[in-house]
């Protein structure tokens, strides 16, 4: 899942994203219990509050598998650390940590500038990354991350995309076994690849954003009627799935 914009009171840009949330929750109890886990690549919260905090981790508490919470530009840290289920391994100073799978390393990705719409990628959060990949050796690794670090050719997107973009495809890109970068922060269904890795973004559980055509700008934004998705992601030993699943 990526980009709940969890709010415990109100709607959010018109949509009750508690209802969606919850509509999410028990479409994967009921026909993915058997997944490894849900990956929810951040915005977790609307409006980074306790009580926003406290609700969603009582709601997710409904999910009949684990859930691996990361971090976008709508949360907060310390908040996300206190209160939803952060994996021990994680970064001191960031939500950023490894997960390791039978079918390769997982790594969910802290993309966060703070005060920013936009991403970024400090030097230590690099470190850590160069780190996690050089250990991997040749096991696979699968990227999760909040913000793209790429054109996707959505305009207003690409503007608050990651902005240390070049250097993070320039360490990535030096990895063979880094199999596939999967985004939220855009709020739209796109797949290509970009120096040879293939990566892909999905709809969010809460609002869809407008395509590029026609053109419009944020003062003037207005969620679209698109319907919500889930990704179902099926690794085997030589190929990578992702369903979008409309619940």
């Amino acid at each position: 899942m990526t980009d709940l914009h969890y709010a415990a009171a109100g709607d959010v840009a018109g949509v009750d994203v508690r209802a969606r949330l919850a509509t999410a929750v028990a479409h994967i109890n009921t026909h993915y219990a058997g997944a490894a886990f849900c990956v929810i690549t951040g915005d977790m919260v609307q409006f980074e509050t306790l009580v926003d905090y406290r609700a969603l981790k009582a709601q997710l508490a409904a999910l009949d598998i684990p859930y691996l919470p990361m971090v976008g530009n709508h949360d907060d840290r310390a908040m996300m650390k206190a209160h939803l289920d952060v994996p021990d391994n994680c970064m001191a100073d960031f939500v950023q940590y490894s997960v390791a799978t039978d079918a390769g390393l997982v790594l969910c990705l802290d993309t966060q500038k703070t005060g920013s719409i936009a991403g970024a990628f400090c030097a230590a959060r690099m470190a850590w990354l160069k780190d996690a990949l050089d250990g991997a050796g040749d096991v696979p690794v699968f990227i999760f991350m909040h913000h793209p670090p790429m054109d996707l050719d959505l305009p207003r997107q690409d503007e608050i995309q990651l902005e240390e973009s070049a250097a993070f495809l320039d360490l990535i890109s030096a990895y063979p076994n880094v199999r596939h970068l999967f985004m939220g922060h855009v709020h739209r269904a796109t797949a290509g690849s970009i120096r040879g890795i293939p990566y892909a973004t999905m709809r969010a559980v809460s609002f869809q954003i407008p395509a590029p055509k026609p053109d419009w700008d944020w003062d003037g934004f207005v969620p679209v009627s698109e319907p919500a998705n889930l990704g179902v992601i099926t690794i085997r030993k030589d190929a990578v799935n992702l369903q979008y699943i409309q619940f």
